[in-house]
């Protein structure tokens, strides 16, 4: 591949993989048996969905992945583009990027929860994952194996099949660095995040492992996607251990001496704290988004639920975010019916803050925005929003009423 044998493409990859490694001293390759890859056209502008058609051109045999390959969420939703103020600009960049992952062999699913929908990786299966969320969720609850792959390094993954052995690919970077004992129970989905979050911020280091002791309940797998994605966002971590839950971590002893380390505590001060950096003062919310991480079915079933009999504020719009998988379902079970019945939009394959997230709410004059994801909450703000984190129930009672419930 090196020598070009195989072509331009995996000559690339395999020279940029060769780079990669070199840099985190790599001792060698370890072979890889799936891959997922962002490249979202945000993100990729006109230049990087050019050099995805450059390969896109090739005959075939040089051009498709060697690995099971998948992507993240889009940048737009096909079939509402027009109802979000969308540009066709912005669209037709978008379609052009699909259809050369399509020629790279790369299925579009279009979701950053394919743990939860497409193949749940096995302990110990090594991969090349490039959404954080996808990876720290895969690294922790999974026992899985990835680093953080940017999107050329996702894709050269996929066109050699190995990525370089460095980071959580080597036992010595899963071992814990920090203990943390959390006093209080996490309630809902809002709580989880901001748990990560608090988390993340105190670590602030990609090479930093956590291992938590507590809370006394075993969360569910949404919880824990809540949980992991705000701790990358906040923190930039890949992997976390939970004693007594995740597969590492049977006990605290198993990923740490705890002797030689000293005890965080988080408690129930230091949530409240935490959501005060997020909380609003009264008044309109022009947007309620559910997103980052996408939805599961359960999720969109509870706020169907707690939409049933009421409708969203004229002011106010509402925005359910899923995979093409999970919208599938949804729909076969009557739920996307119920949603958009009670006024939300329900959008498929897409992420809020990957979406133009700033033209989005200069198009339709959204700054005030409502969320129960910490990792949306630390994002959004960027794009020029003023976010406010609260739990599910609160922000779909403040989508009705269009003001902070």
């Amino acid at each position: 591949m090196l020598r070009g044998s195989h072509g331009p493409a995996r000559q690339w990859a395999m020279e940029h993989m060769i780079r990669v490694g070199k840099f985190f001293d790599a001792p060698d390759f370890v072979p890889v048996t799936q891959a997922h890859i962002m490249a979202d056209t945000e993100s990729l502008g006109e230049a990087g969905v050019a050099f995805l058609e450059r390969f896109a051109a090739l005959p075939e045999a040089q051009r498709q992945v060697l690995v099971p390959m998948i992507t993240d969420p889009r940048g737009t939703d096909f079939d509402r583009c027009g109802e979000l103020g969308q540009t066709q600009e912005m669209v037709s960049l978008e379609r052009r990027a699909s259809d050369a992952l399509e020629a790279l062999g790369i299925l579009m699913t279009n979701t950053c929860i394919n743990y939860q929908t497409i193949s749940p990786p096995t302990p110990g299966e090594h991969l090349a994952f490039g959404d954080t969320g996808v990876v720290i969720y895969c690294n922790s609850v999974l026992g899985a194996r990835s680093n953080f792959e940017g999107g050329p390094s996702a894709l050269a993954a996929g066109l050699t099949g190995r990525v370089p052995r460095y980071g959580c690919h080597l036992d010595q970077h899963r071992q814990a660095s920090h203990w943390f004992q959390v006093l209080f129970e996490p309630k809902d989905l809002a709580e989880w995040g901001a748990l990560g979050a608090m988390i993340g911020g105190r670590t602030g280091s990609y090479w930093a492992v956590p291992v938590i002791e507590g809370p006394d309940m075993v969360p569910g797998s949404d919880a824990l996607k809540h949980l992991g994605a705000a701790m990358a966002s906040f923190g930039s971590t890949p992997l976390f251990h939970l004693a007594g839950v995740t597969p590492e971590a049977p006990a605290l002893d198993a990923v740490c001496n705890p002797a030689m380390l000293e005890p965080i505590t988080l408690g129930e001060d230091d949530l409240a704290a935490f959501f005060r950096r997020y909380a609003g003062q009264g008044g309109p919310v022009d947007v309620v988004v559910f997103s980052a991480p996408q939805l599961s079915l359960f999720e969109m079933q509870e706020i169907a639920a707690l939409l049933d009999g009421q409708q969203v504020h004229r002011d106010t719009a509402l925005l359910v975010v899923t995979s093409p998988a999970v919208y599938a379902d949804a729909k076969r079970f009557g739920i996307v019916e119920r949603l958009e019945n009670a006024g939300a939009m329900v959008l498929k394959g897409m992420c809020f803050y990957q979406s133009y997230a700033r033209e989005l709410g200069q198009a339709n004059g959204w700054r005030r925005l409502m969320t129960n994801s910490a990792k949306l909450a630390n994002i959004i703000g960027g794009y020029g929003y003023r976010p406010v984190l609260a739990p599910m129930a609160r922000c779909v009672a403040s989508a009705v009423s269009g003001r902070l419930s």
